[in-house]
């Protein structure tokens, strides 16, 4: 596979930055570098799932796959402090990076693990799953996680997704109705759509 976020070891040289952010009205600092995806800023995918979503009013953690250096799943940790938020990326400079971040920013009810997807994830009857997909990884990899989550959401539990509809919004729309018998359009702005899912 070419080098890039979605590499377990990526060789770009390190150049670490950091800059603040405020997401869901909470103000972040994050620790960056070169391999890792949307190094320079939160995306705007990132951000509309963050300010978007909406956890099933069930006990059960969290998942946030394909976390990079945190964005997503430490902005739900903060706003579910009650709930334990599991963070997972193939990338290890990433997973490296969002210990260092949620350390920074004082987060605490979070684990953060290196995973392919969620083969990696022991835990199951997660009330919800966030993903930003990454898209270069390939449709086959992308519905892997789709079905991954499928099988790790407890019933009642959704599985949320944000992608663009150059990127596959549609397939992946399809997809989700087949494999959950169900897909909402939560969001779409910009030409990205907020999907939910839910596991009945």
């Amino acid at each position: 596979m070419s080098q890039h976020y979605y590499s377990k070891n990526p060789q770009t040289k390190s150049k670490p930055q950091e800059w603040a952010y405020t997401l869901r009205g909470e103000k972040f600092h994050f620790q960056t570098d070169t391999g890792v995806f949307s190094k320079s800023d939160v995306d705007f995918g990132s951000r509309l799932l963050i300010e978007t979503f909406e956890d099933a009013e069930q006990d059960g953690p969290i998942l946030d796959v394909g976390c990079g250096y945190g964005p997503i799943g430490m902005a739900i940790a903060k706003s579910f402090p009650q709930k334990e938020v599991h963070m997972v990326d193939v990338n290890a400079r990433a997973v490296e990076l969002a210990k260092k971040n949620a350390e920074k920013n004082g987060i605490q009810n979070v684990r953060i693990y290196e995973s392919d997807g969620l083969a990696s994830v022991e835990s199951e009857g997660f009330s919800a799953i966030l993903t930003n997909p990454p898209i270069r990884a390939g449709k086959e990899t992308i519905f892997r996680f789709y079905e991954e989550a499928h099988e790790k959401l407890q019933s009642g539990g959704s599985l949320w997704v944000v992608i663009q509809k150059k990127q596959g919004a549609p397939s992946t729309q399809e997809k989700l109705e087949g494999l959950f018998g169900n897909c909402r359009t939560v969001d779409k702005k910009k030409g990205y759509f907020i999907f939910e899912a839910r596991k009945v």
